[in-house]
């Protein structure tokens, strides 16, 4: 991965929450969470994880990229299916840990590799006592194409 180098670092506990300075906080694994919602609806689309490097390339570009921590990879969003995210605003939240980012999405609007529009589309039961057996809900988010398709067989 990237090294943190590329963003000052984080300053005193004023200075990150007040400051006018972007001095991210990343983890330990040198991530950062991406809250990632729809530009036009401000539905929470995906969550995803950002290093230095994929933080520093969604500025310079305008388009969203991320760590992919099971590929172990630079990820450009879109790169293979063609829903290329479109940043069209960023914000860090108070302590500089985690970044929201909107997103105007390509093609057919898909932003999961499920082919849905969002990575959120089944419920969990509240209410109810948590067990191996507690069951999802599916939401009427269906699939936008063939994932298939577009990815093969993975």
């Amino acid at each position: 991965m990237a090294e943190t180098a590329i963003f000052a670092a984080p300053g005193s506990h004023h200075e990150v929450e007040e400051g006018r300075l972007l001095t991210p906080r990343f983890g330990a694994d040198g991530l950062l969470a991406a809250v990632v919602v729809d530009a036009a609806t401000s539905e929470v689309v995906m969550l995803a994880w950002m290093n230095a490097e994929a933080l520093a390339r969604t500025i310079e570009t305008g388009e969203a990229w991320y760590w992919s921590r099971s590929r172990k990879e630079l990820w450009h969003k879109g790169a293979t299916s063609g829903h290329i995210q479109t940043v069209t605003e960023m914000r860090v939240d108070c302590d500089q840990d985690a970044i929201l980012i909107k997103v105007d999405t390509a093609g057919t609007g898909a932003n999961c590799h499920t082919g849905r529009k969002g990575c959120f589309y089944r419920t969990v039961p509240i209410g109810q006592s948590a067990s191996q057996e507690t069951a999802l809900a599916f939401t009427d988010d269906t699939p936008l194409f063939d994932p298939k398709a577009v990815y093969g067989d993975a």
